[in-house]
């Protein structure tokens, strides 16, 4: 649905006039401005002919005022980690309730079955297994896939990382006679790590019509068809509950180091990381791969894709979200406090150069907006101005950064700087070549 027309008639006006002055005087400004990242002219000239609807210059996002996540309901000041478990366990609270929905604990009963192995993988470096993961809840059944790649040449326990895949099967393909770079097995058991897959479809189809079919209708059951409460839960949060369960995989087998995983997802896969995350505390890295708006980039900006654009998509998350449309900046919590969440357990965000629409700068804001809850752990702060130059991936103590060049894709290079990311954290990881 379009934005209302006194919007969208301010964003016009606005914009023709920026326009001419941002062309005007683009030399000498990014001249004066910092050596951060700056987006490419010829892009926003692009998206403003595309989507002139939207917002895409920083002199016409909202004037907002962030809420401090440190400040607990009762006005009190959060100053220690102790304190923070009471405030977080209310954050929890007003994002379960007013955007991503209240999703179950674990099922009566989980299993999980071997489907397929080959201890000789990829010319003998890694073992491959396929899991099926069956839940039982009343008198339903529920099952989804994992596919797993540990290297054969780490003998101790192993750090993996799991990808929420969004996308077709073809990119996670175990038999790897298609190999894409969204899920670049060979070059992570090369760095020694473990390296897993989900189908997010499997648990969640990403449909309006249907989203219901799978892991909610296990706990729902018919009901699930019906009209459902405002503050039940989407697709987004039943992709997260599926991350948990391969956790609790990762729990039983012994080959796999479960204090050391990284759960990773792409677009509306790094919306699911983000809450997977903030809801389950045994991830040790969560990362989001531009998410954008629902995911990492702060709503109250109103850059790019707004909350009434991802609400288009109205099965990710719940009915009250939707009161948000179209008041971007006037939403009570946003997302710096979703990354709070995960603190202090490292979090990376990555972003891309020509993803306007998932708002880079907002991505990075919320980054640096989690700051305070961080310095609980007397980690670093980070400042407005430190958006790192294109390519250039920045570690501010548990919280990693990057934008690199191209597109709204996950690739290799976003997968390089996650490995160094966690080598930093994990240092004893084993690098092996073939």
């Amino acid at each position: 649905m379009k934005q209302p027309f006194c919007r969208r008639s301010r964003i016009f006006k606005k914009q023709v006039f920026g326009v001419l002055i941002f062309f005007f005087f683009s030399g000498l400004s990014l001249t004066a401005q910092d050596t951060g990242w700056k987006a490419n002219p010829e892009t926003i000239q692009e998206r403003q002919e595309s989507r002139p609807d939207y917002v895409w210059l920083e002199s016409f996002v909202n004037d907002y005022d962030l809420p401090n996540p440190l400040i607990a309901e009762s006005g009190e000041l959060v100053k220690t980690p102790g304190e923070w478990q009471s405030r977080r366990k209310e954050l929890l609270e007003i994002f379960r309730s007013q955007m991503y929905g209240y999703r179950p604990e674990e099922p009566e009963r989980v299993s999980f079955h071997l489907v397929e192995k080959d201890y000789e993988a990829i010319e003998g470096n890694a073992s491959m297994k396929r899991i099926s993961i069956v839940s039982r809840y009343e008198d339903r059944t529920h099952q989804f896939e994992l596919i797993l790649f540990l290297p054969n040449q780490i003998k101790n326990k192993v750090p993996v990382f799991l990808l929420m895949n969004n996308r077709s099967p073809e990119n996670t393909d175990p038999t790897r006679e298609n190999i894409s770079e969204f899920w670049p097995v060979e070059m992570v058991i090369q760095r020694g790590y473990g390296i897993a897959a989900i189908q997010n479809d499997e648990l969640a189809p990403d449909d309006a019509d249907d989203f219901h079919k799978g892991v909610i209708q296990l706990f729902e059951g018919a009901s699930s068809e019906e009209k459902r409460a405002p503050d039940a839960w989407g697709a987004v949060a039943a992709w997260g509950w599926g991350a948990s369960r391969v956790m609790d995989y990762f729990e039983v087998n012994p080959r796999i180091d479960e204090t050391r995983i990284a759960l990773l997802g792409h677009s509306r896969g790094g919306k699911a990381s983000l809450w997977a995350g903030a809801e389950d505390e045994r991830f040790s890295i969560v990362i989001s791969n531009q998410s954008g708006a629902g995911g990492a980039a702060l709503s109250s900006r109103g850059f790019g894709e707004t909350i009434e654009a991802v609400n288009r998509f109205e099965h990710w998350f719940n009915d009250n979200f939707k009161a948000f449309n179209g008041r971007d900046d006037e939403i009570p919590f946003d997302q710096h406090m979703l990354i709070s969440l995960i603190a202090p357990r490292a979090v990376y965000i990555g972003s891309a150069d020509e993803d306007l629409w998932a708002d880079p700068k907002g991505e990075f804001l919320s980054l640096v907006h989690a700051s305070d809850v961080y310095s609980l752990w007397n980690y670093q702060y980070m400042g407005v101005d430190q958006m790192p130059a294109l390519d250039t991936p920045v570690n501010f103590g548990h919280r990693g950064y990057h934008i690199r060049s191209g597109f709204h894709n996950l690739n290799v290079n976003d997968w390089q700087y996650y490995l160094d990311f966690a080598d930093s954290l994990w240092p004893n990881t084993t690098w092996k070549s073939y």
